[in-house]
């Protein structure tokens, strides 16, 4: 167990592992991704006219990270984890973070993001956790993990 979160050190291992994928699948085609500018425009979900949606394993992963105490609430459009226009969570981020790019090919992200949900999806399936994909808002301001 982590500390503070009732994770299985497993499931947040099978997580990185993803992320890991995740990276290198993007690495490869640095051509398709896109470069990220590191702007934190994407962050302002409502300025930016979209939504970033989330799984049950990263918001574990991310709560065995910052204690699940930390977990911020969303009482606006922006990220809460972007601070002065950088991510304050950035090793841990979530899938859609690691894949979206203003760059980047749409077409190339979908199917990246498919890619990563099935894998995600899997996880849910081994330890035995609900599959739920929701936005981060919603998440983040319910403030009922499987912790």
């Amino acid at each position: 167990m982590v500390a503070g979160c009732g994770a299985d050190n497993r499931l947040l291992e099978r997580v990185a592992e993803v992320y890991d994928w995740l990276e290198l699948q993007i690495h490869r085609s640095d051509n398709l991704s896109g470069v990220c500018k590191c702007c934190g425009d994407c962050c302002d979900f409502e300025a930016f006219d979209h939504r970033l949606f989330v799984t049950l394993p990263e918001l574990t992963y991310l709560a065995a990270y910052l204690g699940a105490e930390n977990i911020k609430a969303m009482p606006s459009g922006r990220c809460p984890y972007n601070i002065d226009g950088k991510c304050g969570v950035h090793e841990h981020r979530f899938a859609g973070c690691r894949i979206f790019c203003c760059s980047g090919d749409a077409a190339f992200q979908g199917e990246l993001s498919e890619a990563v949900l099935a894998r995600l999806k899997s996880i849910c399936t081994e330890f035995r956790i609900p599959y739920r994909y929701t936005d981060l808002t919603t998440a983040l301001n319910s403030r009922r993990f499987p912790w």
